[in-house]
């Protein structure tokens, strides 16, 4: 139950088809939205960084998993 919950998984499950996303706009942007931003293709640089820190997070929950409950940890509501 605790896993469901871990950030990590949020953060990274988000993050990295979004930067899928981006990252394919920004292979295909035409020249007049590189002009607009002053001749960076800032579309593939945010998606690559957005696909990396997803990749990153799932990477950082996949080497050091939660770790389940104990038996007398439940919390009581």
């Amino acid at each position: 139950m605790n896993r469901l919950f871990d950030l990590r998984a949020v953060i990274g499950g988000l993050f990295t088809p979004y930067g899928v996303i981006v990252t394919l706009v920004g292979l295909f942007d035409d020249p007049a939205e590189i002009d607009k931003a002053q001749g960076v293709r800032i579309n593939l640089w945010m998606g690559l960084a957005m696909l990396a820190l997803g990749l990153l997070m799932l990477l950082w929950l996949r080497l050091n998993p939660p770790k389940p409950l104990e038996a007398g940890e439940e919390k009581e509501d």
